[in-house]
């Protein structure tokens, strides 16, 4: 973790960089003069050359910030131009170093030969500049990679957060309307109760974040919350039953990803049969997944490859792509005719617990 905050610094990234490579240079340096000469006034030349290097280099870096600005053949052309002043002035200290130390205050006799060597030098120099923009640009396409995945993230949310709130609003006009019934037929009590419902059904939903899981025992608590409600409105007429295993109710799944598969039942089920019916929602934990089934014993509908065909319906179409978003391609949803009738509908999740990993 120190290490990655280390890097994560610019600045000290350039410095650290900037001093390993000259250390490098000067191990490579000493390492190929085990031919010339080994004794320690070498090497003291040597580390005065790195140092040297080491020193002349900084302004590059300042002088690179403002070459960045430029355009490409102008700041490469600029830049190949102070690389080679830069290689002549180290040059030159070498040489003083070397003829000083070295050969004892040894002097040449054309001024000339100060600049000697200077092609090497203007090498070193050069590669110096392009690991410098090498690892400027890797940095400007890290950066702009990490900022396309923030939008991209950003992005996922805010569909994800789109598809969770697009709720069926006929649920709350109806809801809205049988209160207003009660009311008016003075079953104040009755329609106390259901406002407190209808409350605590919209807190649930508000409260919970759409990008986040929840353990499907509280999804369960929220859905007994909703069809309360709706046992007002359908009395006798509304059966469910639950058949949910205990190993599965701790299991992960999305927020409110049940109420729109049993609200799709109530309303082209439960409503359209003068009788009522019965909804029968299962969970069960099996290998290394969760599956959930929603059925009802309805009238049924026309479904063609695995889709329902209904105009105009959102929920289901968002359910799947609430899945999508969540698990990719590890899921599925299916959709096919009950036995003897109604709809039945099913959806495998991978079955995790504990803390939401979307939440970290």
């Amino acid at each position: 973790m120190h290490w990655q905050k280390l890097f994560e610094d610019k600045e000290r990234q350039f410095w650290l960089l900037h001093t390993c490579g000259w250390i490098g240079f000067a191990l490579v340096y000493y390492l190929g003069s085990f031919l010339h000469d080994m004794r320690n006034i070498w090497l003291f030349v040597i580390l005065l050359n790195a140092y040297a290097g080491w020193l002349i280099t900084i302004p590059l870096r300042y002088l690179f910030r403002y070459l960045w600005k430029l355009e490409p053949w102008l700041m490469v052309l600029l830049a190949l131009a102070s690389s080679y002043v830069v290689g002549a002035l180290w040059a030159v200290v070498k040489n003083i170093n070397y003829w000083e130390i070295y050969k004892h205050g040894y002097r040449p006799d054309e001024w000339l030969y100060y600049f000697s060597n200077s092609v090497d030098s203007f090498s070193v120099i050069v590669c110096w500049s392009g690991l410098y923009f090498g690892i400027k640009y890797y940095q400007l396409l890290q950066q702009e990679k990490q900022n396309a995945l923030k939008a991209s993230t950003m992005a996922h949310q805010a569909h994800l957060k789109m598809l969770r709130y697009q709720l069926n609003p006929h649920f709350l006009f109806n809801t809205l309307n049988a209160i207003s019934t009660l009311v008016l037929i003075k079953e104040n009590e009755t329609a106390n109760a259901m406002v407190s419902r209808l409350s605590d059904f919209l807190r649930y939903s508000l409260d919970k974040d759409p990008i986040k899981r929840v353990p499907l025992e509280q999804e369960i608590q929220a859905i007994d919350l909703y069809l309360d409600i709706e046992k007002v409105r359908f009395e006798d007429r509304l059966t469910v039953i639950w058949d949910v295993a205990p190993d599965s109710r701790q299991a992960l799944v999305p927020s409110l990803i049940l109420q729109p598969l049993i609200e799709n039942a109530i309303k082209y089920a439960i409503a359209r049969t003068e009788e009522g019916g019965t909804i029968s929602i299962h969970a069960k934990f099996f290998g290394q997944d969760l599956l959930i089934e929603v059925a009802d014993n309805g009238p049924g509908a026309n479904i063609v490859d695995g889709q329902l065909q209904r105009h105009g319906g959102v929920g289901l179409p968002n359910i799947r792509e609430r899945l999508q978003s969540l698990y990719g391609n590890n899921f599925s949803f299916v959709i096919a005719h009950n036995k003897p009738s109604g709809v039945k509908i099913s959806i495998r999740i991978p079955y995790q617990v504990g803390q939401d990993a979307n939440q970290d």
